[in-house]
């Protein structure tokens, strides 16, 4: 799918060539020797390919199998099926410098709910005054959506099996006290349906005047 003349993969992938990561890792399943070759000729970042078309290993799973790449380093995690534009300073940059790997172990970058494109008024957790996230309780309001941007450390990863969900590593670094988040300075967008597609498209169209 593409918004502003680009793919949403390309949008991700140029964010983190923008502050400074010289290598990649893409996820393959769906279609993938179409988006094997369409990244084939990027060189910031250089990609490497984790081929998941026989089993799709979930969101958790899929980094966990791809986790010697990145040693003992911690190191960003995007969904592909969401973008922003950035406010004056880029968003990368600044979760990378609000990350702090002494007491944090899952920095996301989220956004106000309301104000996102495509993704409704319902969000995914709250932000506590002093940078920490946690999930709504019963009848509480959640008014912060994941913007699918992550900072993430490969020590969270051990022990876990071959297929499991991001999320157990978002609760299990909140029951540790180290699961925080980082208000985006921008505009969010999910383009997941035809009309957030067209939403998009105005956005980056004025954005980019």
């Amino acid at each position: 799918m593409k918004a502003g003349g680009r793919t949403l993969l390309d949008h991700n992938l140029d964010q983190l060539a923008a502050c400074g990561v010289r290598d990649a890792v893409v996820n393959v399943h769906y279609l993938p020797d179409q988006i094997i070759a369409h990244v084939k000729g990027r060189k910031a970042p250089r990609i490497t390919i984790s081929d998941e078309r026989d089993r799709i290993l979930d969101s958790g799973g899929g980094i966990g199998k791809v986790l010697p790449f990145f040693g003992n380093r911690p190191f960003f995690s995007l969904n592909a099926d969401t973008i922003w534009l950035d406010g004056p300073r880029r968003n990368l940059d600044r979760m990378r410098e609000y990350f702090d790997p002494e007491t944090m172990d899952v920095l996301l970058l989220v956004a106000p709910a309301v104000s996102t494109i495509g993704w409704g008024n319902r969000g995914d957790f709250i932000l506590e005054q002093d940078g920490r996230l946690r999930r709504p309780k019963p009848g509480e309001v959640a008014p912060f959506a994941y913007t699918g941007a992550a900072i993430l450390k490969p020590q969270s990863f051990s022990g876990k099996p071959e297929v499991f969900s991001l999320n157990r590593i978002f609760d299990e670094a909140r029951e540790a006290d180290r699961f925080y988040g980082l208000r985006l300075d921008g505009l969010f967008m999910h383009v997941g349906t035809p009309a957030a597609l067209e939403e998009a498209e105005r956005a980056l169209t004025l954005y980019d005047r």
